[in-house]
């Protein structure tokens, strides 16, 4: 991930009146919050007046933004942005990348793998590579996104069995995404991507007058029997910078011993054997 991209973003008035519309804040809500006063705000909204650093990280911080919005503001503002954002394989995220890794290894023989912001999988465990090379017969998956993965009826869709569940929690995350960076286009971008695909299912439809379970369980179909995992999701606490923001650790835990067995034996499998 480039630590450094040009980006085209709306004037900075355009960009706090659309977060103020997304938090439901009004002009004078965010000027008290942010200690400035109304017509300040009002005069830096309309572009006759120049806001300072001080007075756009309180208005930031009152936003709630993501970092990466933040450095939006920064840009749209003519300021150079405040929040780093390195590669994961840097120097400078040596310590976290490490921390991603234990996590990786300590999920074995269940799968973990690690998600940028745009779905993409960056990393993952030897059981994730196993538990999928198994469910897909050996076939390599055609994509390296777990959107497209997901969605696509010719990859990981295939064997899900209770894919449209599995679905409604991926939109689901979708649309928090756009709420949670409502200037941000690239979560627009990827739920028209994959709402492209066929028979996606419209949210709030697939549960309507069921009883739900205590957490969503994702079923895989298999010759030998169903697999079924549910999952958590692991970010980094306080983050300062983008990409550590942006990353998260997904791990699968088996939901029966079935599923459990199974990850077991494919782990003992790929074990080296000891020299006779």
């Amino acid at each position: 991930m480039p630590a450094n991209r040009t980006v085209a973003h709306p004037p900075l008035g355009v960009l706090l009146r659309e977060w103020r519309a997304a938090r439901r804040l009004s002009q004078l809500d965010l000027a008290l919050a942010a200690e400035v006063s109304t017509r300040h705000l009002s005069c830096i909204e309309t572009g006759k007046a120049r806001a300072g650093r001080e007075a756009l990280a309180r208005m930031a911080a009152v936003l709630d933004m993501p970092l990466r919005e933040r450095n939006a503001l920064w840009l749209a503002a003519g300021y150079a942005p405040e929040c780093p954002e390195h590669a994961l394989a840097t120097p400078a995220l040596e310590r976290m990348r490490q921390a991603v890794e234990l996590i990786l290894a300590q999920q074995e023989p269940y799968p973990a793998f690690v998600l940028d912001r745009e779905w993409n999988v960056l990393m993952a465990n030897g059981a994730a590579m196993r538990v999928n090379r198994w469910l897909m017969d050996g076939r390599e998956s055609r994509h390296a996104n777990l959107l497209h993965q997901v969605f696509d009826p010719e990859d990981f869709r295939g064997v899900i069995v209770n894919w449209s569940e599995v679905a409604e929690k991926f939109l689901h995350h979708l649309h928090a995404q756009i709420a949670a960076a409502p200037t941000d286009p690239l979560p627009r971008r990827m739920l028209d991507s994959v709402s492209a695909y066929p028979d996606v299912p419209t949210l709030g439809r697939v549960h309507a007058g069921r009883p739900l379970d205590p957490v969503l369980t994702l079923v895989f179909r298999h010759r030998e029997g169903e697999l079924r995992f549910f999952e958590t999701i692991t970010t980094f606490s306080m983050p300062r910078d983008v990409t550590l923001e942006e990353l998260r650790v997904e791990c699968a835990f088996p939901a029966d011993e079935f599923t459990s067995r199974v990850c077991r034996q494919l782990a003992a499998d790929e074990a080296p054997r000891p020299a006779s």
